[in-house]
């Protein structure tokens, strides 16, 4: 038997993005575990590179809803219809955060999150 799979569109998890209510804090505290400051630093964001892994606080996010996980693809449109194919429910559109970085959340069946980030800065695998 053959097997008709499409090629993930998916590159890997790229960055998780935790609320935070008091980013000020949030910044100190991150900053002291990981040793590093925020390489990305503004008042509605602030973002870590942990060995070409990124943390991010954003602070107009509910943190009750907890940390969400960004899978990194090259075509976000391409990904996020396959996603809607397969069943997931839209959560937030495709949105252009900056930079040429596109972003899109939706929720599996199961009503769990899922993050896209397409961003021109990041290489794909070889």
């Amino acid at each position: 038997m053959t097997s008709t799979t499409k090629p993930s569109p998916f590159l890997g998890p790229r960055s998780v993005i935790y609320p935070t209510s008091d980013i000020t804090t949030s910044k100190a505290w991150y900053s002291k575990v990981l040793g590093v400051e925020p390489y990305f630093d503004q008042p509605g964001y602030a973002g870590f590179n942990v060995n070409g892994f990124e943390l991010g606080l954003f602070p107009a996010g509910d943190p009750e809803r907890g940390p969400m996980t960004y899978w990194g693809v090259l075509d976000i449109e391409v990904a996020l219809a396959h996603l809607v194919e397969c069943g997931a429910t839209m959560l937030e559109p495709i949105h252009d955060v900056g930079g040429g970085i596109k972003m899109a959340n939706v929720l599996d069946p199961e009503g769990h999150p899922f993050g896209l980030i397409e961003n021109p800065n990041t290489s794909p695998p070889d």
